[in-house]
């Protein structure tokens, strides 16, 4: 194995973390993937061991390249913070979703910056939000109260039911102002490289509102108007796991007297045809309409 100091940086101090990544040697231009290691400073003998990590036992340059026939492994330090309770903000904030280290450093930084009594507000609003936000009983959409305030108003048509993916759908979809039916949060797709199946979605819960919603039908009268058909619509993405996940749904609800529909699918509004994949410009010829004035 080849070791190569990629510049003649100062000697690494004891027990200074480091932040590696593995790549195919021939493809510089490939993902990192990110492994945290610690160095022991010994003698001069660099060794790669099976559980991916390599035990630099040297005084050598922080940035190293290590290279194999298959693999490069670049090194470079992780940011050494001065108060461990910094260095702990930052290992939370960072852990969200789009932020890394630097701007989580940025981060707590600027909370550093601010007096106490904002911080607090701050830490407060955070602790009661985990505290005090829960799915609703009924849809599974995001609530301070047992059910939320779409399924309680009177003024939601109940049967009509739009599945959608998580809340950020949900909140997209009530934005526009023109649907007046109620929601189903499935919290996610079905996703098997991702381990998510369909026992990880809240899709019993469905099925369950579906047979109660049935069971209501005949009960209060035995010849069904038209405004009264059940209708699910399946606003989920359009992927190969989104398509999944409804080719699924539509199977489950098979056994119910329902009528399934899903979101439109096209051009964009706005949109030039030259821009447009083969895909989209296939469904939108497929599912023309009527020219209207």
């Amino acid at each position: 194995m080849n070791v190569t100091p990629l510049s003649d940086a100062p000697t690494i101090p004891k027990a200074t973390t480091y932040q590696g990544a593995f790549l195919p040697a021939k493809k510089k231009s490939a993902a990192f993937l990110p492994l945290p290691v610690k160095w022991p400073i010994k003698n001069n003998t660099p060794t790669y061991r099976h559980d991916m990590s390599i035990n630099v036992v040297a005084d050598i340059a922080p940035n190293l390249h290590v290279r194999t026939p298959s693999l490069a492994f670049y090194l470079y330090p992780v940011q050494q913070l001065p108060s461990r309770l910094i260095e702990a903000a930052v290992d939370q904030i960072s852990t969200l979703p789009g932020i890394g280290r630097r701007t989580a450093l940025r981060l707590a930084l600027s909370l550093l910056r601010r007096d106490n009594e904002r911080v607090k507000s701050f830490a407060e609003a955070i602790v009661a939000m985990s505290e005090g936000v829960t799915p609703c009983d009924v849809c599974h959409n995001l609530t301070e109260q047992i059910t939320c305030s779409i399924c309680s108003t009177p003024l939601r048509n109940k049967n009509v039911i739009c599945v959608v993916e998580d809340i950020r759908d949900l909140l997209a979809i009530e934005n526009v102002g023109s649907f007046r039916g109620v929601y189903h949060v499935l919290g996610g797709i079905i996703s098997p490289m991702d381990g998510v199946g369909p026992s990880d979605l809240n899709i019993e819960a469905l099925i369950s509102r579906l047979a109660e919603i049935n069971t209501k039908e005949v009960e209060t009268s035995d010849d069904k108007e038209s405004d009264s058909e059940i209708e699910i619509i399946f606003a989920l993405p359009a992927t190969m796991e989104g398509d999944t996940t409804s080719f699924y749904l539509y199977k489950k609800l098979a056994s119910f007297e329902v009528k399934i529909t899903t979101l439109a699918r096209g051009v964009a509004v706005g949109e030039a045809l030259q821009h447009a994949d083969e895909a989209t410009l296939a469904r939108s010829m497929d599912n023309r309409t009527l020219y209207e004035c």
